[in-house]
């Protein structure tokens, strides 16, 4: 009995240990109008350059920005190792670019009051420069003919959920679903990719203290107003943080690669 519980812990390190395995994903740098993008790249296990696979795109949030090429990884990467490398049932490209710091994915316009933060999203013409590159990564990808077009998705938190509804409605014909938590966006571009045959799921905590829950609450009500496939998961209790919740949703990725453009 000993040795079969010993021989049980040690799978469990393994297991553990492969999880953790950030060195999984490759680093890469993409240049784009002279600003460079770190990003690092994650292919599924026994890659084929052959065949076509699923993009997943991850946006980060505000407190893994720089420019280590490391701490976009901090939050999710155990998620999608597990997911869609080691013998992955939803075999994909996992993308994470990190934002500089000191700007955003998202237009936005932050202020506090009365202790509290207040996000205002404004939708110029331009994206900010981060994600105008990300876009263009993205594009880039797709033409390579290594995705499969069919198969674009996209999920960031909070900062990176935002960003994750800006890019939607600046590529509204591209994801074929979206996963943004605890994010928020300007409502007037929701429109854009309602009946694009995008699939969205928004995740929030109601206790959010950074990120205010009415964000993901409205964006739920707007796109279920415009008759879009939409569904919201709210977890009571939770602050800032609803994205270890997220990341622990059993049904995510059989939701997200349901998708299909």
């Amino acid at each position: 009995m000993k040795k079969i519980i010993i021989t049980l812990f040690l799978c469990l390190i393994v297991l553990q240990s492969k999880a953790q395995d950030k060195s999984l994903f490759e680093k890469e740098i993409f240049s784009h109008k002279g600003m460079s993008l770190p990003y690092r790249i994650l292919y599924p296990q026994n890659y084929d350059h052959t065949k076509q696979y699923p993009l997943l795109l991850f946006l980060h949030g505000a407190g893994e920005r720089g420019n280590d090429n490391e701490s976009q990884l901090i939050h999710g990467t155990s998620f999608f190792i597990e997911n869609n490398y080691y013998e992955a049932q939803f075999p994909a490209i996992v993308i994470a670019p990190q934002c500089p710091q000191d700007t955003y994915w998202a237009n936005i316009d932050r202020k506090t009051q009365d202790g509290k933060a207040h996000f205002q999203f404004t939708s110029p013409k331009q994206a900010t420069p981060p994600l105008e590159a990300v876009i263009a990564l993205t594009k880039e990808f797709i033409a390579s003919g290594k995705i499969n077009k069919k198969q674009v998705y996209v999920g960031g938190l909070s900062m990176g959920g935002m960003g994750t509804l800006e890019i939607l409605w600046r590529m509204p014909n591209t994801f074929a679903a979206a996963f943004p938590v605890c994010g928020g966006a300007d409502l007037s571009k929701l429109s854009r990719y309602a009946k694009t045959n995008l699939g969205m799921w928004l995740f929030h905590g109601d206790v959010d203290g950074v990120v205010p829950v009415e964000n993901s609450r409205r964006i739920y009500q707007t796109l279920k107003d415009l008759g879009a496939d939409v569904r919201y998961t709210e977890y009571p209790g939770v602050d800032h943080n609803s994205w270890d919740y997220t990341f622990k949703e059993c049904t995510l990725m059989p939701w997200l690669f349901g998708h299909r453009k």
